[in-house]
C-alpha cells in the first residue's frame, strides 16, 4: 500500500490492520497478536498459568509464531544442571503441522546434529495436533536422558552413551555453552 503526502494510504482495498500497520507501528504487537493462532495464544496462557518445572517457553516480541525455550536437563544423566535454549517455528497451519524445533544451544546428543536438528519422531511423521508446545519440550527433556540410539544423527554419540558414559559426559560438557556465552 503506497502512502500519500499526506500519511494516508490511497489503496481503498488495503485491511484496517495493514493501515494500521503502517500508520501506527506500535501497534504491529498487538494487530499480530490478534492474528495468529488462537491455539498459540492459548498454549501461552497455559504455560503462564501452569508452568511445568524444568522447562519455559515465550514467543518473541515481534512474532507470535517464533518462541524461545529453555530445557533444564534431567537429573541423573550427563546433561543433569545445564540449560539448553531452542527455538520453535511455528507453521500456518499449527497445531496441525509440527513446528520446526533447533537446539540454540550447542549439544552433544545422539538424536541431535551439529547444527541443532532434532530427530524425533513426534515432530515428524508421529506429530498429531493434539501436541502442544509442553508435550514437546517434555518428550525433548525425556530424549535428553533417554536418547533413541537406533535412530541416530550423531552415530559417535550413540556409540559413546553406550560404550564409555565418563567419555560421552566429557564430551556433552565440552560442548555445552551457558546463555551468556551464546549472548556474547
Amino acid at each position: 500500500m503506497a502512502l500519500s503526502s499526506n500519511g494516508r494510504g490511497n489503496n481503498a482495498n488495503a485491511t484496517v490492520a495493514q493501515r494500521y500497520t503502517l500508520l501506527h507501528p506500535l501497534l504491529y504487537t498487538h494487530i499480530h497478536a490478534l492474528t495468529s493462532p488462537p491455539s498459540l495464544q492459548k498454549e501461552l496462557m497455559d504455560l503462564m498459568l501452569h508452568p511445568t518445572p524444568g522447562v519455559s517457553a515465550f514467543p518473541s516480541d515481534e512474532n507470535m509464531s517464533t518462541w524461545t525455550a529453555t530445557i533444564e536437563g534431567p537429573d541423573n544423566t550427563p546433561y543433569d544442571s545445564l540449560t539448553f535454549k531452542l527455538s520453535f517455528d511455528f507453521p500456518a497451519d499449527y497445531p496441525y503441522a509440527p513446528p520446526v524445533v533447533l537446539f540454540k544451544t550447542p549439544i552433544y546428543h545422539p538424536n541431535v546434529d551439529f547444527s541443532g536438528r532434532i530427530c524425533l519422531d513426534i515432530l515428524k511423521d508421529k506429530w498429531s495436533a493434539v501436541y502442544n508446545i509442553g508435550t514437546v519440550l517434555l518428550s525433548l527433556q525425556s530424549l535428553l536422558g533417554e536418547p533413541n540410539n537406533s535412530s541416530p544423527l550423531n552415530g559417535q554419540a550413540a556409540e559413546l552413551w553406550d560404550k564409555d558414559p565418563a567419555e560421552y559426559k566429557r564430551l556433552v560438557l565440552a560442548r555445552h555453552k551457558t546463555p551468556e556465552e551464546l549472548d556474547a
